[in-house]
């Protein structure tokens, strides 16, 4: 059997009681940092009965392979990664993938997840949420992967280096709109945590100066429902912009936000056609 255990985020009394007994009878246990798994051991005072190895994004693909035949040799493997649920955003993924193929079952041990407490801290909608992960490293990237998001209607929750922080958020705003509510969750459960609630506009002036240090989640409200005639030129032009930037074609794009809009299509091209002719894209 494959094992996932959550592990704290922050205060080490969070961990799940079944934890410690998980340790303590796998026959193997898989860290994603095996110094942070001996300071987890020796903090619920725990002895790990079974052989430990690393399983980290580094050797992940390699690994996975000697995993999978421990256990279908019978072995019971239980995945620790440093923080939260193993595979949300962390190894984790190739290892189940290839036990489920092999008919392995495969269960968890429920714990912290930075996801689900900063969607509840932020204030924000938590009826309807998607995960982001990760945003690209790269300016280009990151600005197009959010432009792609702009008309999710769902609240969004990120995850993000202190040092791009003030990077993203200047994005989000460019993306999103600098009046799109947010919050900047950190260092959550830890000495230190702090919630920032604000505009995205906000956030970014806050973040500015790029001192912000810890671990970070970003949850962002969700696109507003707007009716047609809330829905200006500039609202069209960037709609289309954002659907001919994950590939479709104009004409494509124009019918689709026509008819998300509840508009004629003549409309929403004639507002492409004029935003071309001013020199604002699209």
């Amino acid at each position: 059997m494959l094992v996932l255990a959550g592990t704290p985020i922050g205060d080490v009394s969070d961990a799940p009681p079944r934890l410690a007994a998980e340790l303590a009878g796998a026959d193997v246990v898989a860290a994603e940092d095996t110094r942070r798994l001996r300071r987890l051991t020796q903090a619920l005072g725990v002895q790990v009965g079974g052989r430990v190895v690393s399983y980290f994004e580094g050797n992940e693909a390699a690994r996975t392979p000697e995993l999978v035949e421990a256990l279908a040799g019978g072995a019971r493997v239980l995945l620790v990664t440093d923080a939260g649920m193993p595979s949300v955003s962390d190894p984790g993924y190739r290892l189940v993938a290839a036990a489920v193929e092999r008919g392995i079952r495969v269960t968890a041990v429920p714990g912290p997840s930075a996801v689900l407490t900063a969607l509840a801290l932020s204030g924000l909608p938590v009826d309807r949420f998607c995960f982001e992960g990760f945003l690209p490293r790269k300016a280009g990237e990151r600005l197009s992967r959010l432009r792609e998001s702009a008309a999710e209607r769902r609240t969004l929750v990120y995850f993000e280096s202190p040092r791009r922080l003030d990077d993203t958020l200047v994005a989000m705003a460019e993306a999103f709109g600098g009046e799109r509510r947010a919050a900047v969750c950190r260092e959550l459960t830890k000495t230190y945590e702090e919630i920032r609630r604000g505009s995205l506009k906000e956030l970014a002036e806050w973040a500015a100066p790029g001192d912000v240090r810890g671990e970070i989640t970003v949850v962002v409200e969700g696109a507003p429902e707007k009716g047609p005639a809330e829905l200006g030129p500039d609202e069209l032009v960037r709609r289309v912009r954002v659907r001919e930037e994950a590939g479709e074609r104009r004409k494509e794009a124009i019918a689709a936000v026509a008819a998300e809009a509840g508009l004629p299509k003549r409309e929403v091209f004639d507002a492409v056609v004029a935003a071309k002719n001013a020199g604002r894209g699209a």
